[in-house]
């Protein structure tokens, strides 16, 4: 039975705004919160997935599901993005980006926000769902100078179900957010400024990311850790396909795969967030750890 975490210790002041990052001419909008008084560890930026906003990593029906306030409390830098055709730049980009368009625009937003703030020793990209797209494939063409690693959630490269939206409000329901009792009260009720129109070309992206994966897998350098929620049913992650997932990633200096439990595909809105979001931030610490030596092995 799932149940509401125990109160967790005070905070450390945090400074959070809403800003706009240059995207090479297009204007993204992003959510920033950083330590209020001590430069930052590092920077964690968050992609949210397709029908989703920034506003899926800031806790908006319980404060310990925001990922915004943890990591910033922790010392971290972090920023959760409105991917290409959300929030800033829906107007502008009215029918989104496909994958690769995404990954030059956030690269370019990523060097934007570098270049004005103080971003630590490296950025650790976070990806849910859509959003670990673009996320692998800047991780594979290189264009993040000092990418600690990827962390990826709600997202694999073998579908288990079919990537067209689900025909029925159930099977819509099982797909993105499984047993209500995972959520906190109020989440459905918060989750109108949560969700927004998905772009069409993103969504005609979907349909082809197991080909997309498999090609651009191998270039990627960075470690990366996968989290599969319990009730996860978009992807498969039955041992053999779990397998084939890591293979793909021969180039990579580290692999993890994890599972979450007492969490549907939406981790971040659930009360399992909290936990999930303190596993990335831990695997952002020994990607710094690491980084230095040069000593990471498989």
């Amino acid at each position: 039975m799932t149940t509401a975490p125990y109160a967790p210790a005070p905070a450390r002041p945090v400074d959070q705004q809403r800003v706009t990052l240059d995207a090479d001419g297009i204007t993204l909008s992003a959510r920033l919160a950083r330590p209020a008084h001590v430069p930052p560890r590092a920077t964690v930026v968050a992609l949210h997935g397709a029908g989703m906003s920034a506003a899926y990593f800031d806790g908006p029906a319980h404060p310990e599901t925001s990922l915004l306030a943890v990591a910033a409390e922790l010392g971290f830098l972090v920023v959760a993005v409105d991917r290409p055709g959300y929030g800033g730049s829906a107007k502008r980009l009215p029918h989104g980006q496909g994958v690769v368009a995404q990954a030059a625009t956030l690269a370019a937003a990523l060097r934007n926000l570098c270049a004005r703030y103080d971003t630590g020793a490296g950025i650790l990209l976070m990806g849910h769902s859509f959003g670990c797209k673009p996320a692998l494939r800047i991780a594979a063409d290189g264009t993040v100078p000092g990418l600690l690693g990827l962390d990826l959630s709600g997202c694999g490269d073998e579908y288990l179900a079919s990537p067209a939206a689900p025909a029925t409000r159930a099977g819509s329901w099982k797909l993105n957010w499984g047993p209500l009792r995972l959520y906190p009260p109020g989440t459905f009720q918060s989750s109108i400024d949560v969700v927004a129109p998905a772009p069409a070309r993103e969504l005609a992206d979907a349909a082809r990311w197991p080909a997309v994966f498999a090609a651009l897998a191998e270039r990627i350098r960075v470690p990366v850790r996968f989290t599969f929620a319990e009730h996860e049913a978009w992807w498969r992650r039955d041992h053999q396909a779990l397998a084939r997932l890591r293979g793909r990633l021969a180039a990579a200096p580290r692999v993890l795969i994890d599972h979450q439990p007492d969490a549907g595909h939406n981790i971040s809105l659930g009360w399992a967030a909290r936990a999930y979001h303190l596993r990335a931030l831990g695997f952002a610490e020994e990607c710094l750890r690491r980084r230095p030596t040069g000593t990471e092995h498989r």
